[in-house]
């Protein structure tokens, strides 16, 4: 009997976590009696009494299995180690909030035993805010005109992925992983499947604007050499305009057809506007600075306080 692994990463979701658990059991003992299944809660240092319930729900039932967090390390290295501690056959990767209809995930199965090692949910409509989704259509337009990978857009991570793929996710070097981009970028067999994204029912979100713009520079900063690129072409241009104005401003002088005060102002404009200009781009490479920095600390994707319903052999061969 083939097993399904499915990975819920949480933050404060007190309202949310037996609502996931049983909608998520309903649709195995429905939906796939086939399959054997476990349901692997990784738990990002939750305040709110999240992390008590997993524990009572983890101990009713021994195919929930409890990964919790010393601190809240972000949702992408949250999620990434999630999936990489997984046992199953496939592994699914599912939001707490239920926004993605765990319901697809029968159809994600099935695709996947018709062959395709990864099967993703592509957002077609959403019930969110009409200008966050757009928002978000643009970012998606923007990175695949400077990627160097073609990303899938309205893709949020929701999806199935065999363990052929889970396994290269294992042997990954990255305390940083964009996990949109590596899905992309590994280039498996893969199905789209689309979906409608609900509102969020109970809770609220904890993306904020600041986290969003994390994610949003990651992915930039992993899958594009093109800003910086621009940046020197940029950088040139500029200052091939700046000797251009300065040699004008001279031979007008000279000529006797302006005054200083308009040389001083078209020098002044220029001062402000390439200033602005070098500032901008210099807190661009600092993000990559960032982004590399991270990197080469080789510091852990996470670190566990207590997991929950793991055997010693395989948390072991996972830890190797």
């Amino acid at each position: 009997m083939k097993t399904i692994s499915m990975v819920i990463p949480t933050y404060n979701e007190k309202d949310n976590i037996f609502d996931d658990y049983h909608r998520l059991k309903e649709i195995m003992e429905r939906d796939l009696p086939e399959y054997d299944y476990e349901m692997l809660f990784i738990d990002n240092f939750s305040d709110d009494g999240t992390r008590d319930l997993l524990k009572v729900l983890s101990e009713k039932d021994k195919k929930v299995k409890v990964i919790l967090n010393g601190n809240n390390f972000g949702w992408s290295r949250s999620s990434f180690y999630g999936i990489i501690n997984t046992t199953g056959d496939c592994t699914v990767l599912l939001a707490a909030d239920m926004q993605e209809p765990p319901e697809k995930m029968v159809d994600f199965v099935r695709e996947w035993e018709n062959g395709y090692k990864v099967v993703i949910g592509i957002k077609s409509k959403s019930k969110e805010n009409k200008i966050k989704y757009f928002l978000r259509n643009c970012y998606y337009k923007f990175l695949n005109s400077i990627a160097e990978i073609n990303h899938i857009q309205q893709f949020m991570g929701f999806g199935l992925y065999d363990r052929s793929f889970v396994d290269v996710l294992r042997k990954l070097d990255d305390p940083m992983p964009y996990f949109r981009g590596i899905v992309a970028e590994l280039g498996f067999k893969m199905k789209q499947v689309e979906y409608e994204q609900d509102k969020r029912k109970k809770g609220k979100t904890h993306f904020s604007l600041y986290k969003i713009y994390d994610l949003a520079m990651l992915g930039v900063t992993s899958y594009s050499k093109v800003v910086l690129r621009f940046a020197t072409f940029a950088g040139f241009i500029v200052s091939f305009l700046s000797i251009l104005i300065a040699l004008v401003t001279f031979i007008l002088k000279v000529l006797g057809i302006i005054a200083y005060p308009i040389g001083i102002a078209a020098i002044s404009i220029g001062v402000f506007a390439f200033g602005g200009i070098e500032i901008f781009f210099i807190g661009l490479l600092g993000e990559y600075i960032l982004n590399i920095n991270t990197r080469t600390m080789k510091r852990p994707l996470v670190v566990e306080e207590e997991r929950i319903n793991f055997s010693e052999n395989k948390a072991s061969q996972m830890a190797e």
